[in-house]
């Protein structure tokens, strides 16, 4: 306790860092007050059939992402998702188009280019998105609800709800740039945070309620989610940095100050991006129909709605494997770190540098990205089994799943970044060993 209080204090003296943290939370506190406006035009007293909708399954991991704002018919409410599916597209488009790995290649220049493009495109998906949320607005609510409806309703919700996401995804670029780092992450972090004393608080109640030792289950519950907990931040942090021991063989012979050079590899190098891409994806169906009532639907479009399904948690892992051997190639470059390893006299035992050097990095990288992103997987459909079990729908999206994982992952993320300023300062860190494994740091934090 008493370094915690030093470390803080010690942030407290680096003005910088004081800064960054305060425009952190004031900019936070902006983004939490607008998920409480109401749109106009719509009585905020009467919201608790859409509050209901989104109080389990696909809907409820939706609003969770939005901060409640989905369910509050907030000027926020379609939150960064639209964002991040843009996102998504253009890192595609970058493996397949010319032009995208062109600018890819361009540096700063090209980011911005890129960018740009990511917001344009995320305009033309809010085009689409929006008029299905006041669908399914007019779908869940009484037609009372509505002060004002018709033609001007729709187009200045339509342009409102477009302007709140654009506002949200503004934000969480000044996070990136005046805070603390990582501001789209932050965002959904908070959303998230927001929602866990009431998810806690209800599973608490409901098996208080119950008889025959109600209070057992959830203190096993706990026990199991802590058990979770810790093995996802193992995950999230991966392994810091593994020698090709790994493979049985070591890599390089060169010692600097009496160190041996290891190739800075991880488990799980893509950090926690793989599956809110997954996740992403994942919400489409939902978008497509119209945010409609999961029991209305059939076939394809009630099997990736039943958040408990076989058909909605096989895709879902299938996505974040393949999520995160697609964000491992991005973040991991064998060709950049073999000649990295040549300027700098290392090499590896018995391969050749060059090709064979870059071959043999790809191969390593390949085998340890399978198990963790298998674990990765598995992690992410544990909600799943949770609900089968009988834990609370809100609660059991904290046993693991893209909830969980966001948040190991934005809060280590976030005290490396306190860290990294701490130490350049020559203050002690957040831990004795002075040293946070958060994600990698050529992982985008978006």
């Amino acid at each position: 306790m008493k370094k915690f209080i030093e470390t803080i204090q010690n942030i407290w003296k680096i003005e910088d860092l004081r800064k960054r943290i305060l425009t952190t939370l004031v900019l936070l506190l902006v983004y939490r007050l607008g998920t409480r406006v109401v749109l106009p035009g719509i009585d905020p007293s009467q919201l608790d059939a859409l509050r209901q909708q989104t109080s389990g399954g696909v809907m409820g991991l939706l609003d969770m992402f939005s901060g409640g704002a989905f369910s509050n018919a907030s000027i926020f409410a379609l939150g960064i998702m639209p964002y991040i599916s843009a996102s998504i597209v253009i890192q595609l488009l970058g493996m397949a188009i010319p032009y995208f790995q062109r600018l890819q290649r361009e540096g700063e220049s090209g980011r911005r280019k890129i960018n740009q493009i990511t917001r344009y495109l995320t305009l033309i998906i809010l085009i689409f998105q929006a008029p299905s949320y006041l669908a399914n607005l007019h779908n869940q609510l009484p037609a009372s609800a509505f002060i004002t409806n018709g033609t001007f309703f729709t187009i200045s919700s339509v342009i409102i709800l477009a302007t709140g996401t654009m506002f949200v995804m503004w934000l969480g670029e000044r996070i990136t740039d005046k805070g603390v780092g990582n501001g789209i992450s932050i965002i959904i972090m908070i959303g998230i945070i927001a929602r866990l004393p009431f998810a806690f608080v209800a599973e608490f109640f409901s098996r208080v309620e119950e008889a025959g030792g109600g209070l057992v289950i959830f203190l096993v519950e706990i026990i199991f989610l802590a058990i979770v907990v810790l093995i996802t931040i193992l995950l999230v942090q991966g392994t810091r940095k593994i020698p090709v021991q790994y493979a049985k063989r070591i890599v390089g012979n060169k010692q600097y100050g009496g160190v041996r050079q290891y190739i800075p590899l991880k488990v799980n190098a893509a950090g926690v991006m793989p599956i809110i891409f997954a996740q992403a994806i994942m919400f489409v169906p939902v978008v497509v129909v119209g945010f409609a009532d999961s029991e209305s639907l059939s076939g394809f479009a009630a099997a990736f709605s039943d958040y408990t399904g076989f058909w909605y948690n096989f895709t879902f892992a299938v996505l974040v494997i393949l999520f995160t051997y697609f964000y491992t190639a991005i973040t991991i470059n064998p060709t950049q770190m073999a000649e990295d390893m040549k300027k700098n006299g290392g090499f590896i035992p018995g391969v050749k540098p060059g090709r064979k050097t870059i071959d043999f990095l790809d191969d390593i990288m390949s085998k340890i990205t399978l198990p963790g992103s298998f674990f990765l997987a598995l992690i992410a459909i544990l909600p799943a089994f949770a609900m089968i079990f009988g834990v609370n729908n809100q609660f059991a999206h904290f046993y693991g799943g893209t909830s969980l994982l966001i948040l190991v992952g934005v809060v280590l993320d976030t005290l490396q970044q306190i860290e990294s300023h701490l130490l350049m300062r020559h203050y002690d860190g957040l831990m004795k060993s002075g040293r946070i494994s958060g994600k990698s740091k050529s992982v985008s934090g978006m």
